[in-house]
């Protein structure tokens, strides 16, 4: 799947990314390399992954999109 779009899903919510990965999942060429539930977790992984897509929440606890 060297062709997929890689993408990172961060949402506190489990039950929020959880149905993401199931949306994801039947569409080709999307290829999850990761999820986190916190900003910290999702800037590592960003760091880390390198992804070209990330669905963010953008209202997470201790951090906003402002912040």
């Amino acid at each position: 799947m060297s062709d997929a779009l890689r993408v990172l899903l961060v949402d506190d919510e489990p039950l929020a990314r959880g149905k993401l990965r199931r949306l994801l999942a039947d569409e080709e060429g999307i290829e999850i390399v990761g999820e986190a539930g916190s900003a910290d977790e999702a800037r590592a992984l960003i760091e880390r992954e390198r992804p070209a897509l990330v669905f963010l929440d953008i209202q997470m606890p201790g951090r906003t999109a402002s912040n």
